[in-house]
C-alpha cells in the first residue's frame, strides 16, 4: 500500500457510515479532533524514538502518517498539494527554506 492509496481510502471514508468506521468516525468529530489525534500519535511516536523500539517505533510511525492523512482530509488538503510542496523544496538546504518563510 502507498501513501496515494491510503490517502484514496481515508478520502471514502468520508461518506462512511461512523458507525461502521473508525476514519469516517474520526473526520465525522471534525478538523480539530482530527488534530488532536495526530498530535498523540506523534508524541507516542516520538516516546518510542527515545526508548529505541525499533518494532513500537515502526508501528507508532505507521499511526502518525495514517492521521496526518486523515487530518489533512479533514481539512480537504489532498496528499498531492503536500508532494508538490515536497518536491518544490528539494535541492534547497533545509535552513535557507526555513529562513525564506514569512512567519
Amino acid at each position: 500500500m502507498t501513501l496515494d492509496d491510503l490517502a484514496a481510502t481515508i478520502a471514502a471514508r468520508v461518506q462512511a457510515d461512523p458507525d461502521s468506521s473508525w476514519t469516517a468516525r474520526l473526520l465525522a468529530k471534525g478538523p480539530e479532533k482530527c488534530a488532536e489525534k495526530f498530535g498523540e500519535e506523534a508524541i507516542e511516536a516520538i516516546i518510542e524514538a527515545i526508548k529505541d523500539d525499533k518494532s513500537r517505533l515502526t508501528s507508532e510511525a505507521a499511526d502518525v502518517l495514517f492521521h496526518l492523512l486523515v487530518m489533512l482530509q479533514s481539512r480537504n488538503v489532498p496528499l498531492s498539494d503536500v508532494m508538490a510542496e515536497l518536491a518544490r523544496r528539494q535541492g534547497t538546504s533545509g535552513i535557507s527554506e526555513k529562513a525564506s518563510r514569512s512567519e
